[in-house]
Order: structure tokens, then sequence, then C-alpha cells
């Protein structure tokens, strides 16, 4: 068996990696993502009262509830108004981490946000988190 001294011919391809395919795949990737972000954005528009707290981001995979001007109450996309109390008191994710966060419109009646709130408790929320906008500072 003979070893070579690497003096004869040299055998074999180029000793770097090519990473032009995997430049092209991370661009692509990129595009992509820019392209979706807006659209993974809540499309239902609800104008947080203003009031002077910290502010603090909400989770990412966290439980919503908002409610409309229009005193429509919706669980993420979906609307909830009729069956709030059943659909809290129903969900798995309730149930297993008892947080949710309410966002109501500043011209939402106290009514519909009391009711929000009570249904959450009769689920067996725990850490219920209210979301406003904080103040501007003068």
């Amino acid at each position: 068996m003979a070893f070579s001294s690497g003096r004869g011919r040299r055998r074999g391809g180029f000793a770097d990696i090519n990473v032009t395919p995997l430049v092209d795949v991370m661009l692509v990737l990129l595009i992509v993502f820019m392209v979706t972000a807006p659209l993974l954005s809540t499309s239902l528009r609800i104008e947080l009262p203003e009031v002077q707290a910290s502010n603090q981001p909400i989770k990412d995979a966290k439980l919503v509830v908002s409610i409309d001007k229009n005193e429509k109450i919706f669980l993420g996309e979906q609307e909830i108004t009729s069956t709030l109390e059943r659909t809290l008191a129903q969900n798995p994710r309730i149930q297993s981490e008892h947080e949710l966060y309410i966002r109501a419109d500043r011209e939402a009646r106290y009514r519909v946000v009391a009711r929000a709130v009570a249904a959450a408790r009769a689920a067996g929320v725990t850490s219920l988190n209210l979301l406003v906008d904080p103040e501007p500072k003068p």
C-alpha cells in the first residue's frame, strides 16, 4: 500500500466550501419573512386608553381578549361576544396557563370590560392583565 506524499499530481477538488447556495437560501428566507411579517399582525383596530404606566411587551403566544368600540369581544381573531363565558371556560390554554390579556378600546363601555374580567375569573384565570397605551410624557 503506497501513500502519496503530496509531491505528485494533485487529485480531488477544491478544499473550500461553496457558500453561494447558502447565501441564496438565506436571502430568499429574508424576503419571505419581510413580506409575511406585516400580515401576521392583528387586523383588529383597537385604540387602547392612555394611562400612566410602564411599557411592558406581552409574550408572543399569550391569549388576548379584545373588545372593540362596538362592544364586540374577540379571542384572537374569532368573535366570541355571545359565547364569551363558555369559550373561556372551555379553552384548554386558559385551563393550563391561567393567564389572559384583555385589551379594550377606549370607547368601550365599562360593563363590557367588566363582563370579560368576570368571565376570565370564572374560567380560572389567576393572572389577568389589562393592556393600555402608556401616556406620552410632556
